[in-house]
């Protein structure tokens, strides 16, 4: 199973860093494999919530997850994402932008960094948008009963995340925008961009994810239909219109992932930078990290992780809300990488022990249900 889920992975590490080893010497190969690493590490949180979302897909959208998917986010977050921002900051094309980066890899590096404000304003709004939404869910399963039952209820109040997330987005711009970067001594009044990314990435959230759950339940409605004439069904073959309807909800679902994917992608290509200024070596060592998260997701899904350890998607998205406040902190303040993944790595290990706690209780109970959820969460 381990080889089957991981044997792209394993194979596209091996051809990738033996090509980094050929064309580049052992430098070339030690920092690809540098940045395969920290982007595994930063984004492990972003396999289990995806897993969340993936288990409701079909095999077919779980392969076109692999390999499309794959493509979009090594050469579109990994190499033309960069890319696009130089040309947009620099107001240059896109083919000056790759001759600045191969030319002169420092200022490259400084547009980019230039750019940050926008592109951590952006990502942690989606983001933060994200652990807003859960946290303020109903759940049958409770890691932390006593914030999140409160929360559960407040969530009960029509778009109260988006109330809270464009407050923190004032309170980001007024705060962190302000003399956000220095330039020669001068400093430079961010405000402004700030805001306006971070409103794109609300909107950018609420379009995508409202869509991919409009259809998603369109579809769960077409297969109650569906079973309530089983025996119509039968004869008939397939309803051609739930067909349509459950193409629709897939797509929604794997573009809400790509997006998902992109803001998580945010911090990995920035704290590349710190590592390295070349881009093809940001873009195959981040694209081999990504593939294993990629995998990893998939891993989940089928081993069924997430109904066995039921607390795992809570932490991860306890990790989503951390990153998205690192992410509108680094506006100003610069957070090195080891801590934001090493946040995301603590919440997601401690929600997997709560969850082996948990499963032994139920299990010495000879039973589960809330109860035992809520007094376990309640002394993690």
């Amino acid at each position: 199973m381990v080889l089957k889920t991981f044997g792209w992975s394993f194979g596209i590490t091996a051809v990738g860093l033996a090509f980094a080893a050929l064309f580049w010497g052992w430098q070339g190969f030690a920092v690809v494999a540098i940045l395969s690493v920290l982007e595994i590490s930063l984004s492990f949180d972003n396999a289990v919530v995806n897993a969340g979302v993936l288990k409701k897909m079909n095999a077919f959208w779980q392969k076109i997850f692999l390999t499309i998917g794959i493509l979009i986010a090594v050469f579109g977050m990994r190499l033309v994402f960069p890319v696009v921002i130089v040309a947009i900051s620099a107001k240059i094309g896109p083919i000056d932008a790759v001759q600045l980066a191969l030319d002169d890899p420092t200022k490259y590096e400084q547009l980019v960094t230039d750019a940050h404000p926008a592109i951590a304003a952006y990502g942690g709004m989606f983001l933060l948008m994200i652990f807003l939404n859960f946290i303020f869910e109903e759940r049958e399963h409770k890691w932390l009963a006593w914030l999140e039952r409160p929360l559960a209820k407040l969530g009960k109040v029509d778009m109260l995340s988006v109330c809270i997330a464009l407050i923190v987005l004032m309170v980001s711009a007024m705060t962190f925008a302000v003399e956000a970067h220095q330039h020669g001594g001068t400093h430079v009044d961010k405000s402004a961009t700030v805001l306006l990314s971070g409103v794109a990435g609300l909107i950018t959230y609420l379009l995508v994810g409202g869509l991919s759950g409009h259809f998603e339940n369109k579809l769960e409605e077409e297969e109650e239909r569906e079973h309530e004439e089983e025996e119509k069904a039968k004869k008939e073959g397939k309803d051609p219109s739930l067909v349509g309807v459950a193409g629709k909800a897939a797509f929604f679902m794997f573009l809400y992932l790509e997006v998902l994917d992109a803001s998580f992608s945010f911090d990995g290509v920035i704290g590349a930078f710190a590592i390295t200024n070349h881009i093809f070596w940001m873009a195959l060592g981040l694209g081999i990290g990504a593939m294993y998260v990629r995998s990893l997701t998939v891993y989940l899904v089928r081993q069924g992780t997430l109904d066995d350890y039921v607390y795992l998607e809570h932490g991860a998205h306890y990790a989503i809300g951390a990153l998205a406040v690192i992410l509108l902190v680094t506006i100003k303040f610069q957070i090195n990488e080891v801590v934001t993944g090493l946040v995301g790595v603590a919440l997601i290990a401690a929600s997997f022990w709560s969850s082996v706690r948990r499963n032994k209780a139920v299990e010495a109970g000879g039973g589960g249900g809330a109860s035992e959820d809520e007094e376990v969460g309640s002394k993690t």
